[in-house]
């Protein structure tokens, strides 16, 4: 158990991708803070910071599940506190949390930019910002963002979305040079293709044999957080990439359709009457 001792401090993990990432950094032996608004289970959005909370303690690991709105900087800073409290130390970082919207700018109204860039860039600095001061005093820690590399091909469609995700990426750029010399490191990770969750499910973002699964970029942070922070810093990774580095080089086991190898898309896809495209 490779993470064994080690706490993880994870937005949005009740359910999808964030809780595939808590529940496998469980299994690698650390310890998962649930920070996300959902309390309770509903049949549109199944799944809750509870029942993320019971799986990882059915493999014996400890969990801290605690309701946060990251765009309350109240809540963030009580979850820090509370994380450190109960566990003495934030080893691992994941921005997680997300807000879709992926519409042109006259389509885009003020109340929703400020959703997306509350939520996914603000939300990011909110949190980065309350965990650092304890992984510089520990002198250790990996923030990440699951955000894209800063690339302006894919801005068209869904403007605001770009600003809030890019934002991210840069964050992860910034921090890595501020912290360099504390043994922090802070990176972006972003999927070659489709991933089936929540968002691609309920937006109708194509199907099966477009999608792989959330454990490709499970296993893309297992390897990552194993990794010495002053080795990987600064960069904006992607998923298959990253993992081909590492040695990868099937990816079938990843599909969700088992006939179907799901098409890279980039940061640059459209969506048109809810189709993707690019």
């Amino acid at each position: 158990m490779k993470f064994e001792g080690r706490v993880a401090f994870i937005t949005g993990a009740s359910r999808g991708i964030g809780k595939a990432l808590a529940v496998g950094l469980a299994r690698e032996g650390c310890d998962i803070v649930i920070a996300s608004k959902s309390t309770e289970s509903t049949e549109a959005l199944p799944g809750s910071i509870h029942d993320t909370a019971k799986e990882i303690e059915a493999l014996g690991r400890k969990a801290l599940p605690i309701r946060v709105d990251v765009r309350r900087d109240a809540m963030v800073e009580e979850a820090v506190a509370e994380a450190i409290d109960k566990f003495g130390h934030i080893d691992f970082l994941i921005n997680n949390a997300g807000a879709l919207h992926w519409r042109s700018m006259l389509d885009t109204p003020m109340k929703r930019f400020d959703l997306v860039m509350g939520v996914n860039a603000r939300g990011a600095f909110s949190c980065s910002r309350a965990v650092l001061p304890h992984m510089i005093e520990a002198g250790y820690g990996h923030i990440l963002m699951m955000s894209p590399p800063v690339l302006p091909e894919g801005a068209g469609g869904k403007i605001a979305y770009s600003i809030s995700k890019l934002g991210m990426t840069l964050i992860a750029h910034g921090l890595a040079a501020e912290v360099r010399d504390k043994n922090v490191a802070c990176n972006a990770l972003w999927p070659a293709t489709l991933i089936e969750s929540a968002a691609t499910i309920n937006h109708n973002l194509g199907g099966p044999a477009m999608w792989r699964k959330p454990a490709i970029l499970v296993d893309a942070v297992l390897e990552l957080f194993a990794m010495k922070p002053s080795e990987i810093s600064g960069q904006a990774l992607i998923d298959e990439e990253f993992l081909r580095d590492k040695g990868i080089t099937d990816f079938t086991g990843y599909r969700c359709d088992p006939e179907s190898e799901p098409p890279r898309i980039g940061f640059d896809f459209k969506l048109e009457a809810g189709k993707i495209s690019g």
